[in-house]
């Protein structure tokens, strides 16, 4: 089996952290950073005085990460190495090394806001910058000039603009490791498709009949489905979300059709709701796409669409949440820490909002007595603060609570926070 790229930088890895309280990693496609940066600072004793924390964007991604992480240290799931997530939490005291969302890490640190049960935490695939981990990233610069001496933070992703986060960090080092890419062909379409749909099913057919062995993986908008290994003389065809670019690995894919389109949370400030738009992906996004194809041997990458829509029409990377969400849930969660030295409108962001967007934010929270007068946390916000949901829902789950209609508001809150909605055929 061939030496993953990251361990021969292990010495490198090594000395640059015990020299600088941040790191950022920037490791390509197939370095094998999610697996073996925890392993190697556990080598190295970094978990002799405490956790080392690992944030994934996606549930999935922290389960089955840590699942291989396990694997590879022959211990069992939960014992050394575990994860936790929404609703599950499978560790223990023995573990050292935890895979968890960014989600879970910022609710822990509610109840603990210097995380001192870490002493590394590692942010990875920050590039797809959601809403909690810019949060994180603006904590975490506040928390290693507070614990200085004793907590490591290592900020990685395989495309991540490594120059601008070590700015951010004071001018921190930025190590870069090469992944194990193979060469990857890239078709373009001629034009763009009526249907991306019947397109991809009609290329996934032609590949299925004209190419060499090898299993196709094609990045739709809708559900991720994922096989089991196909049996002898068989081709796998994968359809996935964006989940597949980075945080999810599938072995055996030669083949990637890349529709162009992802599913992204748009929040509308006129009506106050979300919607889930298909919009066209970033440049980041294709080349990440096309790199699944190289993963093993070499491949090809079917774009559906023109070379100049490629250069001219995607952007550069994708918009970061933080820009094109509400701040109201953020600014409640930053309140509820009681920080004395968080100033709201002042917040490190990598990204700042504008203040009308962290004004408007307060503004609701306040006709929702989530904050008084003075902009303090209330005791109902102290209570929203603690559901995982949008500050409106929390609001009117608890208003509900106390009028015996808690039953009928959960289905309420349940249809509003689903991100696909299943109506009846006509």
């Amino acid at each position: 089996m061939a030496v993953l790229p990251v361990l021969l930088f292990e010495d490198k890895i090594v000395e640059t952290v015990d020299k600088n309280a941040v790191v950022v990693v920037i490791g390509e496609t197939g370095s094998g950073k999610s697996t073996q940066l925890s392993q190697i600072l556990h080598r190295r004793g970094y978990t002799r005085n405490g956790t080392i924390a690992i944030t994934q964007p996606r549930r999935v991604a922290a389960v089955s990460v840590s699942r291989r992480v396990a694997m590879e240290l022959g211990v069992q799931l939960g014992e050394e190495v575990g994860y936790a997530i929404r609703f599950e939490d499978r560790t223990s005291e023995k573990t050292c090394i935890k895979y968890l969302t960014d989600g879970v890490l910022l609710r822990e640190s509610l109840s603990n806001p210097e995380l001192d049960q870490y002493s590394v935490i590692i942010l990875d695939e920050a590039h797809e910058r959601s809403l909690n981990t810019d949060i994180l990233l603006g904590l975490m610069k506040r928390l290693v000039k507070m614990r200085s001496s004793n907590l490591k933070v290592l900020v990685t992703s395989a495309t991540l603009d490594g120059v601008k986060v070590s700015t951010f960090f004071s001018g921190c080092p930025v190590l870069n490791v090469p992944g194990t890419l193979f060469p990857v062909e890239t078709l373009y379409s001629t034009e763009r498709p009526k249907s991306y749909i019947e397109l991809s099913i009609r290329t996934a057919l032609d590949i299925h009949s004209r190419e060499p062995p090898g299993d196709i993986l094609i990045f739709m908008t809708g559900q991720v489905r994922v096989f089991s290994p196909a049996p002898p003389n068989c081709r796998r065809i994968i359809v996935a979300t964006n989940i597949a670019e980075t945080s999810l690995t599938v072995d055996g894919v030669v083949y990637v059709i890349d529709a162009g389109y992802v599913k992204q949370r748009q929040y509308n400030p006129s009506t106050g709701m979300y919607s889930l738009d298909v919009v066209q992906i970033s440049r980041v996004q294709a080349d990440q796409r096309t790199g699944r194809a190289g993963r093993t041997r070499p491949g090809k990458c079917y774009r559906l669409y023109p070379q100049s829509v490629y250069k001219e029409e995607f952007l550069d990377a994708t918009v970061p949440e933080i820009l094109r969400s509400s701040l109201a849930g953020s600014v409640l969660y930053l309140k509820s820490l009681e920080l004395s030295d968080i100033d709201i409108l002042n917040f490190d962001f990598l990204d700042p909002p504008s203040r009308e967007s962290l004004a408007d934010a307060l503004r609701q929270l306040f006709l929702i007595d989530a904050i008084d007068e003075n902009g303090m946390i209330t005791q109902v916000g102290r209570r929203m603060a603690e559901l995982p949901l949008e500050p409106s829902l929390s609001r009117t789950l608890i208003e509900a609570n106390e009028l015996g209609c808690l039953s009928q508001a959960l289905t309420v809150a349940a249809m509003l926070s689903a991100e696909v909605t299943l109506r009846p055929a006509n």
